[in-house]
């Protein structure tokens, strides 16, 4: 079985039986994974490092800017793909579409979606430029933000009622999948901050405000799941091999709060006055700090798989794909700290950290067309 097939005939899906056994998803349309947009989350971050030249030197200044355009348009036609797919599954499965929101473990999957809308857009404001004016990239970015930025918000919020209205949860339910929808809402100050530039000061202000809005909402909210998790994994058996990847997703909201808190900092101090280089310093010093806790959670995700992977194999599933977007927004992080503190030795680890995630991203790439060429998904 393949992505398409599933788009287009949906045949397993009418061969398969009408309910699942324990633990397992029906197959084809009915049983598509709300997951699936973390792979163009994975893809598209690859684009935005790129793009940096993580190390600066000029020798790989080409080649980079090769990669950065190769995995945007992968990103761009996988993310029109599993569009399609999704809005199919919606309309002709609103049930089960609406128990895997529900759904502690598969719930908070759904916020892949607008943020692989938002994570394409930032990845067209900083590799757009190479190809088109920049009136047509902050078209096309602004246009994918009027549909992820409110998706985000809504997603976020359903998520969480669904979670406050269930009859009993356990410790053991807690998963880093909960850091998706936070992670998303610090997306939308890296989508939104292109834009500033361009716009009038009335409307640039309003937009700095909706950019400082989301990122204390979203930081806010991965504080909370942190404090959650961080319980859950001291107090209770580690979970099951399948959700290994989730604890990755932490270095998520870690790495694009870092970024976010740089964006704002540069594209606000204009309209800041007097203050905008208090407030560049203070970003800065606030970036590093979350950076630094990033390296601690980075390290222990590290220890961690390792433990896994001695005690036994690790299930593949879609959740592979945590393993990409959190270490690609930690590394892109780790490059933007480099060059607010011009530390060419950091901007080398952050080159060293995008060798990493292509390994990462390499690995999952295979092992999904292989679990797809099988029907193993």
């Amino acid at each position: 079985m393949d992505i398409v097939e599933v788009v287009v005939t949906d045949e397993e899906s009418v061969a398969a039986p009408p309910s699942a056994g324990p633990g397992q998803r029906p197959r084809g349309l009915r049983g598509f994974h709300p997951g699936w947009f973390g792979a163009v989350m994975g893809t598209a971050v690859i684009g935005i490092i790129a793009i940096t030249n993580p190390g600066s030197d000029p020798a790989f200044a080409t080649s980079a800017r090769v990669v950065a355009q190769t995995m945007t348009i992968a990103a761009l036609a996988l993310g029109a793909l599993l569009l399609v797919t999704y809005l199919a599954r919606f309309v002709r499965y609103p049930r089960e579409s609406a128990e895997d929101l529900a759904d502690p473990t598969t719930g908070a999957l759904y916020g892949t979606l607008p943020g692989g809308i938002l994570v394409i857009a930032a990845a067209l404001a900083a590799v757009g430029p190479t190809w088109w004016p920049s009136s047509t990239v902050q078209t096309l970015v602004a246009v994918l933000d009027w549909i992820g930025i409110p998706l985000a918000f809504a997603i976020s919020v359903l998520f969480a009622y669904e979670l406050f209205v269930r009859a009993e949860m356990v410790p053991e339910s807690v998963n880093g999948g909960w850091f998706i929808p936070p992670v998303v809402n610090i997306v939308v100050p890296l989508v939104i901050a292109p834009l500033i530039p361009y716009a009038s000061p009335t409307a640039a202000n309003s937009l700095l405000v909706v950019g400082y809005s989301f990122f204390g909402m979203g930081v806010l909210l991965y504080l909370v799941i942190l404090t959650m998790l961080f319980h859950r994994l001291a107090l209770h058996a580690l979970p099951h091999a399948a959700l290994a990847p989730s604890l990755w997703i932490g270095l998520g909201p870690i790495g694009v709060g870092s970024l976010a808190l740089l964006k704002l900092a540069a594209v606000g101090a204009a309209l800041e006055g007097p203050a905008g280089p208090s407030v560049a310093l203070g970003s800065k010093i606030a970036a590093t700090i979350l950076w630094g806790f990033g390296a601690w959670w980075f390290t222990i995700a590290v220890v961690l798989l390792l433990r896994y992977l001695r005690v036994g194999s690790l299930p593949y599933g879609i959740g592979w794909w945590g393993f990409t977007f959190p270490l690609g927004a930690y590394t892109v992080a780790t490059v933007a700290v480099a060059q607010a503190w011009s530390l060419r030795w950091l901007s080398w680890t952050g080159a060293g950290l995008l060798v990493l995630l292509a390994l990462f991203w390499l690995t999952v790439v295979a092992r999904t067309i292989r679990a797809l060429s099988v029907g193993e998904l």
